[in-house]
This record gives C-alpha cells, sequence and structure tokens, in this order.
C-alpha cells in the first residue's frame, strides 16, 4: 500500500479554525467561511524520495503520497496529468527567448486543466460517500465533473450560464450530467447551484469550495518540476479566473522544498492573466490591496476567464507578491490573434483562455521585465475545438 501523508484540513485565512478532520466533509472554513486546503505531514514525507516516482504510471497520481487520499482511498482517474512540456522553439524565436516552454494541458481528459482538479475533487467526494456532486461552470470544468463523475458511478448536477458555447453544454450531457442552464454569470450560477442543492446531500465541487480542486492542480507544479529535472522556470505565466492554479502550484513548490526535492529560493515568478473586460485580481494587485471583491459587468469570449469574483482572491494574491510576479491583463482580440499564433507556429490547440498567456508574454517583454536568456513556462489550459467560432468571428 502506498503511504499518505494526507492528515487534515486548515482555513488557508489564517483564522485559526481547525484542524479539520480529513474523514469528513468540509468545505469552506465555519469560522471565517474562505477556503481550506488540505494539509500533510511533510517532515515524515522527507522519508519519500523522488526517485521513487521512476516507473510509475505517468499520470497525476504518480504524486498520491502528497494527494487528499487516505490509506485505502483509490482515486478515480481517467489518466489526467503528466501533460507535455514543449520547448517552444519556433514560437521563442519569433520573441527572441532562448528557452520558452508551454505547458500544454489540453491533452487531459475532457480537453483541459480542469480534469485534474475535479479528478482529486470526486475521488474525495467517493471516499467520503458522496452520491452526487454539483457545481457551477463556464464550460470546461462542467465537463470534467460530469466525466469524472460518471468514470465513479455518481450523478452530477450541471449549473452553467445560458449563453455558455454549445459545445461545453453538449459534452456535460454526453457524460450523463445534469444540466441546469442560467441567466447571469458563473456568480448567478453558483448562486442557483447552492439554492437547489439544500437540503440534498448533494456533495459541492466548486472552485475552492473543497480542497480537492486545488490539490489536482498543484500536481502541474509537480510535473514542471520533474520534467525540468528537478529545476523551476524563471516565469510562470497562467490565466486565472477561480486561481485553483496559481495557489495550488505555489503550494507545491513549497511542499517540495520542505521534504527536500527542490532547493529553497529557485521558485518562479508567478504572472496571473487576466482578460480586459474581467480583471479583478488584475486591479487589486495594481492597488496594492489584499482582496479583489466583484468586478462589475464582467465580459470576455474567454469564458473560463470571465469569474467576476474569485473566493480565493486573497491567496492568488499572495502567491504573485510572495513570487515577486505581476498580473497582467490582455485584450480579447490579443487572445484570438495568439490561438492562431500557436496553432501555426508550434501546432498546439490553444483555447482563448491559453492563448492569453502568449499575449501577457508579448507585454512583459515589451515592458523589458522578461530577459532573453530566462526560462519560461505558458500555460495553455485547454484545447480551441470548443471555441472555434471566436475564429470564425
Amino acid at each position: 500500500m502506498v503511504n499518505s501523508y494526507f492528515t487534515h484540513l486548515e482555513c488557508g485565512s489564517g483564522c485559526g479554525a481547525g484542524p479539520f478532520d480529513p474523514r469528513e466533509a468540509h468545505f469552506l472554513c465555519p469560522s471565517c467561511k474562505l477556503p481550506m486546503l488540505a494539509k500533510y505531514d511533510l517532515k515524515a514525507a522527507r522519508a519519500w524520495k523522488r526517485e521513487s516516482l521512476a516507473g510509475r504510471a505517468a499520470n497525476m497520481w504518480r504524486y498520491r503520497e502528497l494527494m487528499p487520499l487516505l490509506p485505502g482511498d483509490e482515486p478515480v482517474t481517467l489518466d489526467e496529468g503528466f501533460t507535455p512540456l514543449i520547448h517552444a522553439k519556433r514560437l521563442g524565436a519569433s520573441l527572441c527567448l532562448e528557452r520558452l516552454m508551454i505547458k500544454d494541458e489540453s491533452l487531459n481528459p475532457t480537453n483541459s486543466f480542469k480534469a485534474r482538479g475535479l479528478s482529486a475533487a470526486i475521488s474525495r467526494a467517493k471516499a467520503l460517500k458522496a452520491h452526487t456532486v454539483f457545481l457551477p461552470t463556464a464550460g470546461n470544468a462542467g465537463n470534467a465533473a460530469a466525466a469524472y463523475a460518471a468514470a465513479a458511478g455518481m450523478r452530477c448536477e450541471v449549473f452553467i450560464p445560458r449563453d455558455a458555447k454549445q459545445p461545453f453544454v453538449d459534452e456535460c450531457r454526453l457524460y450523463g450530467a445534469n444540466v441546469t442552464l442560467i441567466d447571469g454569470l458563473i456568480t448567478d450560477a453558483g448562486k442557483a447551484a447552492t439554492e437547489a442543492a439544500k437540503d440534498k446531500g448533494w456533495y459541492e465541487v466548486s472552485t475552492f469550495r473543497e480542497a480537492g480542486r486545488c490539490e489536482g492542480k498543484k500536481t502541474m507544479g509537480y510535473e514542471l518540476a520533474e520534467q525540468l529535472n528537478w529545476t523551476l522556470p524563471d516565469w510562470i505565466i497562467y490565466p486565472t479566473g477561480g486561481g485553483t492554479g496559481m495557489v495550488g502550484m505555489w503550494k507545491a513548490f513549497s511542499e517540495m522544498e520542505t521534504i527536500g526535492w527542490l532547493a529553497a529560493g529557485q521558485r518562479p515568478k508567478m504572472v496571473t492573466v487576466q482578460p480586459d473586460g474581467c480583471r479583478p485580481i488584475v486591479s487589486a494587485h495594481q492597488r496594492g490591496v489584499d482582496t479583489a471583491g466583484t468586478w462589475e459587468n464582467a465580459h470576455t469570449l474567454a469564458d473560463g476567464l470571465r469569474v467576476p469574483r474569485a473566493i480565493a482572491d486573497f491567496l492568488i494574491l499572495r502567491s504573485i507578491r510572495e513570487s515577486g510576479g505581476t498580473a497582467v491583463s490582455v485584450t480579447d482580440k490579443e487572445m484570438v490573434d495568439d490561438m492562431l499564433v500557436m496553432g501555426k507556429l508550434e501546432g498546439v490547440s490553444a483555447a482563448p483562455e491559453g492563448a492569453a498567456s502568449l499575449s501577457a508574454l508579448r507585454r512583459l517583454i515589451a515592458d523589458g521585465k522578461i530577459k532573453k536568456h530566462e526560462t519560461v513556462v505558458i500555460f495553455n489550459t485547454g484545447g480551441a475545438l470548443k471555441y472555434l467560432d471566436v475564429l470564425r468571428s
């Protein structure tokens, strides 16, 4: 049996509540109503050596000792993770960068990075004997939740804005989910989902409402380190809606330092990318505040980035500032243009959210922040096929 160092949950805000028993279902902190994070016995985990990864399956559960599973629990997996880290030589040359990498998350099950978070969240839901999961979604998270719920033999209730792209709705139904269309944004879908779930015993897998999704996303950080021979890049540029990836990777780097897998002092600068029409984290970073609040009149063609309020905004901003990174917004036109550039130069199918990383990189180069010799990783968080309409328009 594989060791598990998973010990408890605690509030990410540091309010002092907890610790909370991982054998029970917990969602937001009961004291401050902010996200809780999975915690591990990292002192004991120093006995776990990275050499043990040799020969393990090439998916995200190769790191299961530091994942939210207890002894005897089994993950719900579709072989997600360990996605390619592509040395983008042609694209890099066009930008005068020697070491530009693309972490291509479009090759996950259901075509996006959401597979990681939902695999972990639904694994935890199954271990806790849940029968139905639910969430609001802009698209890809709903697709992943529906697929993993199907794999787990669970029901899935998806609440999605009525103006979401039809492929997202159709794919949720493909996996057997019940889809409810909601007028408004993902925040409105969240309110409707919460109301519908009252007194039904459903298990919520919304962003940061439970601890699993962040843990699934943190595996991107473990993979980067392993794929770069236990070093890290100088910069990570990451499209940010709810922010589980930013927070998760920063958590992963801390864990790897503590257990001795990485030397201290080599963490990358973390860059959040958001669209001009919905940039709460960018605005908060520029104003020097610790929380972002709600962005009014949110609009963008990148559905996954149309998130007017991130409940873990304080954790996203903390990871940016502790890393010495920054936050950048880009236009919808820049995103669509760079979808085509990534396709033509590297053969990468990028959704607008992924292309936003390239658009932000251009800004940072123009501002003189990123240097020619530095190693830069941009994240393509999902594929273009569900977004082909934006190329036609």
